[in-house]
This record gives C-alpha cells, sequence and structure tokens, in this order.
C-alpha cells in the first residue's frame, strides 16, 4: 500500500510567478500569477491568500479571479503600507509567494435560483468579483444579476473596462455611483445607498440574495436600507476582512467578538454578526 501525501505545510509559501502585472487606478495593481509547481490552486469566490514579498514580509489579500481558471491566480492589492508597497511594485517575471487559500467563501453556489446582488464600495469591489464571475459563467442557474458599485470619485472606480463591458449585457444590471464628480462625468453621484432604490425597483425582495464588500460605515448604512426594502438579514453576507496577520488563528489580530476572522470568516451571513457591527471596542 503507497504512503500517503505529505500535508502541506500551511505555514510555507508555494513560489508563484507573475505573468502580467496591470495598474488599475492610483497607487492600486492586479497581478496574474502561475505556480513554478505547475499544480493550480483551487479556490472558492470570497477566500484569501497570504501574499509574501521576498524580503519584505507578507500580507493578507482576497483572491480576485475567476474560480473557474484555477491555473490563473490574480490579486488586485492597493499600496498602503511596506509588503503591499512591493507588490503593487512587482513586474511580469517577478517572484512572489503564496499561503492559501484560507477562510469562508461567498454562499454563491446556493444562491441558485435566486436573485444576485452585488454591493460594493471602493476596492471592495475586489473580493466580490470571483462571485460575480461564477453568476456570469453560469447565468441561466440564477433570475437575475444586479452590481451597485461606488467610489469617492471616477477616477477610483477599479476595474472600469470590465464594469463597462458588463453594463453592456443585457442580462445584467450594473448601478454605479460616486461620491464626487470630475468634469466630464455624466453618471449617477451619491453615496452606494442613493443607488439602491434604482437597482431593487421590480425585483420581489423575497427573491434577493445580497453579498456586501466595502469600508464597514458603508456596509452598515447598506444593511439598513436593504433592511428597510424587505431583504431578509439571513439572505444578506458581509466579507469583514481585518487585521489579519497568519491566517491560522493563532496570533490573535483578527478576533472578531467570538470568532476570528481568518478561520470563521472574512464572509458572515449578517444577522450572524449584526449585534457586533459598529460596535468600536471590535
Amino acid at each position: 500500500m503507497a504512503a500517503p501525501l505529505p500535508t502541506p505545510d500551511p505555514m510555507l509559501p508555494r513560489r508563484y510567478r507573475v505573468t502580467r502585472a496591470k495598474g488599475e487606478i492610483a497607487g492600486t495593481a492586479t497581478v496574474e500569477l502561475a505556480p513554478i509547481d505547475g499544480a493550480p490552486m483551487t479556490f472558492s469566490p470570497g477566500q484569501f491568500n497570504m501574499l509574501y514579498a521576498f524580503g519584505v514580509g507578507e500580507i493578507p489579500v482576497s483572491i480576485s479571479g475567476d474560480p473557474a481558471r484555477p491555473g490563473q491566480l490574480t490579486h488586485t492589492t492597493r499600496d498602503v503600507g511596506l509588503v503591499s508597497k512591493a507588490i503593487v511594485g512587482l513586474k511580469e517575471g517577478d517572484m512572489l509567494g503564496i499561503r492559501g487559500p484560507f477562510g469562508s467563501a461567498w454562499p454563491i453556489e446556493a444562491a441558485a435560483g435566486r436573485h444576485a446582488l452585488f454591493i460594493a464600495g471602493g476596492l471592495g469591489l475586489a473580493p466580490l468579483r470571483p462571485a460575480i464571475y461564477h453568476v456570469l459563467n453560469n447565468r441561466a442557474d440564477y433570475a437575475g444579476l444586479t452590481l451597485v458599485y461606488g467610489a469617492r470619485s471616477p477616477d477610483e472606480l477599479l476595474y472600469a473596462e470590465e464594469i463597462s463591458t458588463w453594463k453592456s449585457r443585457l442580462d445584467t444590471e450594473v448601478e454605479v455611483t460616486v461620491d464626487h464628480a470630475r468634469p466630464g462625468w455624466t453618471g449617477r453621484v451619491g453615496v452606494v445607498t442613493t443607488a439602491l432604490p434604482h437597482a431593487l425597483a421590480g425585483t420581489d425582495p423575497a427573491t434577493i440574495e445580497a453579498f456586501i464588500c466595502g469600508p464597514e460605515i458603508m456596509m452598515r448604512f447598506t444593511l439598513q436600507a436593504l433592511e428597510a426594502a424587505g431583504v431578509s438579514s439571513d439572505h444578506c453576507w458581509v466579507s469583514m476582512e481585518r487585521n489579519m496577520k497568519c491566517a491560522l488563528g493563532f496570533c490573535g489580530h483578527c478576533q472578531f467578538g467570538g470568532d476570528f476572522i481568518c478561520k470563521d470568516g472574512p464572509v458572515f451571513r449578517h444577522d450572524t454578526v449584526a449585534a457586533r457591527l459598529g460596535l468600536k471596542e471590535l
């Protein structure tokens, strides 16, 4: 009888090579990566990886690529520190260490038959993108697909070209809004919640499965608006990325009440964390 294969060490990064690096908005870049060992990484929408910039350190970053393409791993990162600065500066051919995938996932497959509503603020579109890809790849399985996306200004809209492509589809509704307009902007101006009434018009709230990611204050007001519109709390899901360090629950940096974001999240059903959202102590 052959000996069982050894279990990969979750603390040991695998080496990946950058196959494409693309600047998105100011200080933000998307890198596509291929494994040096040739073994593709399968993941579920909503999960994250620990990205290790050699000689600098590692940070948690949500996977932002298509789950149907496991041979191509995609991450979008904003330059907010030493490690993220190194990752944003990667070029084609550079190396990166990766641990993962970790964490819970958007229950997108279980939402089949329902109206998938994605609500994103700023860089929060990146963790939602794999779930959007899944619905687009299996569009006939869902009653509807709506994306509501908000950013501070037109210059800070992530994946602008891709959003334009999604808007051109007849089976997809996309509402984009910005907090502050710029000369030449002809779209909606206002926070995300101002776009929700138009996005929800004509849709039975009982059929909606909502997936929300963005700044916590944006998510709190969005959830209040959804509740007021009749969307049930147990059909709303949020991504609570915060202060993750080890991805395995050892360090305690990401403790959120009785949960550890890295192990029990980052995706949570709203009614399970509603009482904790907005508590400054957490």
